[in-house]
């Protein structure tokens, strides 16, 4: 599936994954290729891409996301980059 993470400044991250860990507000969540159709808001925490080069996360100030036609975009509030 194709993800896309988005803050007002820049894109966090663009490409395929095999898998995306979300802190939704009614708690965390994990979408995988052919998810079905949702939109979400999200509180503050961590999401977790997972992959062809492993794991990268993110720590994310909140947002909501998109799952469209196997699709994930995130946008959020704000964000930084984790290793």
């Amino acid at each position: 599936m194709t993800v896309e993470i988005l803050t007002p400044e820049k894109k966090l991250y663009s490409g395929e994954a095999r898998a995306v860990q979300l802190p939704g507000v009614e708690g965390s969540f994990q979408v995988l290729d052919r998810h079905a159709a949702l939109i979400s808001a999200l509180k503050e925490g961590v999401v977790k891409v997972d992959d062809a080069k492993g794991s990268q996360k993110f720590a994310i100030n909140g947002g909501f996301v998109e799952v469209l036609h196997n699709k994930v975009t995130v946008l959020l509030e704000g964000a930084m980059a984790n290793s």
